[in-house]
C-alpha cells in the first residue's frame, strides 16, 4: 500500500506529477530509490531541475465558447519563443483555455488542482509538469481571466500568434464593432473601462503631479490647479477605454464610435506575453497599430 506521505516525498524530491509519482512508486513496491530511478529514465524528474529558470516567453491566448457566452484568456509561459510553435504546447495551452471556460476555477492553485479534462485521472498541475519534462523547459501558467455573460456576447482576438489577447463583453454588438473594440484594446493597452473605474487614490496621484508641474513652471496656485483640471482629461484619454481615441478614426472616441453603433462595452481583458517579466523588449502595441493602419 503506498501511502500519500510516500507520494508527496518523491514528488518533493523530483518535481514529478502527483500521478507519476504514485505510478513509479506502485510499480516499485514502494522502492523510492528505484522509484526515482523510474523517473528518470521516463524523463519526468527533469522538470525540477527546471523550475528556477526564467520563463517569459510562451504563449497569451483566447477560447470562446459557440454561444459566444463564455470566454478565457490565458497565459503560459515558457523559456524560448521556439516552445510557443511547438505543437504539443500549444495544444496544452488550448486545452488549459477550455479547462477555465468549464470549469470556472477562480485562481491559478485551483485550475492546478483540478482534474485535467483533457488528460483523465492526472491534475492540471501533473500534466504540465510532463509537459516540463517531454519538452524541456521551465513553463507555469501564470494567469487567467474568464467572462461569463447571460445577456451579451464575448468576443477574442489573439495578436501576433500569441503575443496578446483580448477579450471583450460588448451589448448588442455586431461582429465588426466587437473586432474593432479589440484591436483598439491590443493596440491601445487601456487600463479601465471609463472613469468611474479609475481608483480614486491613482487620480488623485496623477492630479498631484500634474499640479506639481504646473507650479514648477511658474503659475500660482489657483491658475495651476485649473489647469490640472484640462490636463486631467488627456489622462482620461490615455488610460480609459471609452475615452480614448479610436485607432481608425483618431477624431472620434471609441466610446462614442461604439454609441453610434447602438452597443456598449461592458468589460474587457487584455493579456500581453511576459508583460512585466524579465525578457526582450518588443513594442506589441505599435506592431499592432500598423496592422490596424496598414
Amino acid at each position: 500500500m503506498i501511502t500519500a506521505s510516500q507520494v508527496k516525498e518523491l514528488r518533493e524530491k523530483t518535481g514529478a506529477g502527483m500521478m507519476d509519482c504514485k505510478k513509479v512508486l506502485t510499480e516499485t513496491d514502494g522502492n523510492e530509490e528505484k522509484a526515482i530511478e523510474l523517473l528518470r529514465e521516463r524523463g519526468l524528474s527533469k522538470a525540477a531541475k527546471k523550475s528556477g529558470r526564467i520563463a517569459a516567453e510562451g504563449l497569451a491566448t483566447a477560447y470562446v465558447s459557440d454561444d459566444k457566452k463564455v470566454g478565457v484568456a490565458v497565459e503560459v509561459n515558457a523559456e524560448t519563443d521556439f516552445v510557443a510553435k511547438n505543437e504539443e504546447f500549444r495544444t496544452f495551452v488550448e486545452n488549459v483555455a477550455k479547462q477555465i471556460a468549464v470549469k470556472a476555477p477562480a485562481t491559478v492553485e485551483e485550475l492546478l488542482a483540478e482534474e485535467s479534462m483533457a488528460d483523465a485521472g492526472k491534475t492540471v498541475q501533473d500534466v504540465l509538469t510532463e509537459k516540463i519534462a517531454t519538452i524541456g523547459e521551465n513553463m507555469s501558467i501564470r494567469r487567467f481571466d474568464r467572462f461569463e455573460t447571460t445577456n451579451g456576447t464575448i468576443t477574442k482576438y489573439i495578436h501576433g500568434d500569441g503575443k496578446i489577447a483580448v477579450l471583450v463583453e460588448m451589448n448588442n454588438a455586431n461582429e465588426d464593432v466587437a473586432k474593432d473594440v479589440c484591436m483598439q484594446i491590443a493596440a491601445a493597452k487601456p487600463e479601465f473601462l471609463n472613469r468611474e473605474a479609475v481608483p480614486q487614490e491613482r487620480v488623485q496621484k496623477e492630479m498631484d503631479i500634474l499640479k506639481a508641474q504646473a507650479m514648477n513652471e511658474g503659475k500660482p496656485e489657483e491658475i495651476a490647479e485649473k489647469m490640472v483640471q484640462g490636463r486631467i482629461s488627456k489622462f482620461y484619454g490615455e488610460i480609459c477605454l471609452v475615452e480614448q481615441p479610436f485607432v481608425k478614426n483618431p477624431d472620434e472616441k471609441v466610446g462614442k464610435m461604439v454609441e453610434a453603433k447602438g452597443a456598449e462595452i461592458v468589460r474587457f481583458a487584455r493579456i500581453e506575453k511576459g508583460e512585466g517579466l524579465e525578457k526582450r523588449e518588443e513594442n506589441f502595441a505599435e506592431e499592432v497599430a500598423k496592422q490596424i493602419n496598414g
